[in-house]
């Protein structure tokens, strides 16, 4: 993904959300030519040089100061998020930290016992693409009981989350909230994209689902910027019913953005019960799902 054009898309995008009157700009009589804020106003509330703030759009300045990039981040209003994505669709060179060709991951032995060991919560390791490096028996009954349990080992096929979401009809039916489901992804994919413009195969995931999904494609071009660590999904499983379970999104460390998620539901909770009962109808042989390489 080529980062001038990225920082560009999203300083325009944010522009045009914020109206005159929002910053205390009264409207022109005369018509404007442009949606929400002009170059030349975001300039002037940010204390910045129009020529600075055009270049900095048109990817010609990547060497921004932090006190620049703090005051075009007040001035459009830019959540922790957003400003962090800013600063690193800025500065590519700093946010870059792997090859243009990584190397094909892998979840290590140690996460690959812990999930096992995981044996009544739902848990599965993803690396930075949202890529299943593993999962353990609940956690694929939980989300792909379609797919075959070893598939997180096949490296040209893995699962992928956010595809399914959006490309998979079994996994996309799983979502009572799909339209914030899918919003959230696009916002969290976007922020991973920002902190890794040189990343081939995430490039390829944005193009595929570009290209196959309208949905998708609309949602992207409308630059959202989001995390999320933690959190309640509501789900309706196709053989114990809606659940509401909590997550957790924990980061391994040293291991170049795989987390592990785990998914809970509140004790003595129809939500647990269903987990229970799905627990109970997952096939044993699928307990060494979890050591998929």
């Amino acid at each position: 993904m080529d980062a001038p054009s990225e920082l560009g898309d999203f300083l325009k995008s944010r522009r045009a959300a914020l109206r005159p009157q929002d910053v205390g700009i009264s409207p022109h009589p005369t018509r404007r030519r442009v949606t929400g804020l002009r170059r030349e106003e975001l300039a002037m509330l940010a204390g910045v040089s129009i020529t600075h703030y055009t270049r900095l759009e048109q990817g010609r300045a990547m060497s921004a100061s932090d006190g620049v990039l703090g005051a075009i981040a007040r001035t459009l209003r830019l959540t922790d998020d957003e400003t962090a994505h800013l600063k690193a669709l800025a500065r590519p060179a700093a946010a870059v930290s792997r090859p243009a060709t990584p190397r094909v991951e892998h979840a290590s032995a140690s996460a690959r016992q812990l999930l096992a060991a995981m044996a009544e919560v739902p848990a599965l390791v993803l690396d930075r693409r949202n890529d299943v490096l593993a999962w353990n028996r609940l956690g694929h009954a939980l989300l792909a009981g379609h797919l075959p349990a070893e598939s997180p080992g096949t490296q040209g096929d893995r699962p992928n989350v956010t595809r399914m979401l959006f490309l998979d009809d079994h996994y996309r039916e799983l979502y009572i909230n799909w339209d914030e489901e899918a919003q959230l992804a696009v916002a969290s994919l976007r922020l991973v994209a920002g902190r890794h413009p040189d990343d081939r195969r995430l490039a390829e995931l944005v193009g595929q689902l570009t290209l196959q999904c309208d949905e998708f494609a609309s949602r992207w071009a409308r630059h959202p910027v989001r995390t999320c660590t933690s959190g309640v999904k509501q789900l309706r499983h196709p053989l114990v019913g809606a659940m509401d379970l909590s997550f957790e999104n924990l980061v391994i460390p040293g291991s170049s953005g795989q987390r592990l998620i785990a998914y809970t539901a509140e004790p003595g909770s129809p939500s647990e019960a269903a987990l229970r009962l799905l627990g109970s109808l997952a096939e044993p042989e699928a307990e060494d799902a979890s050591a998929a390489v």
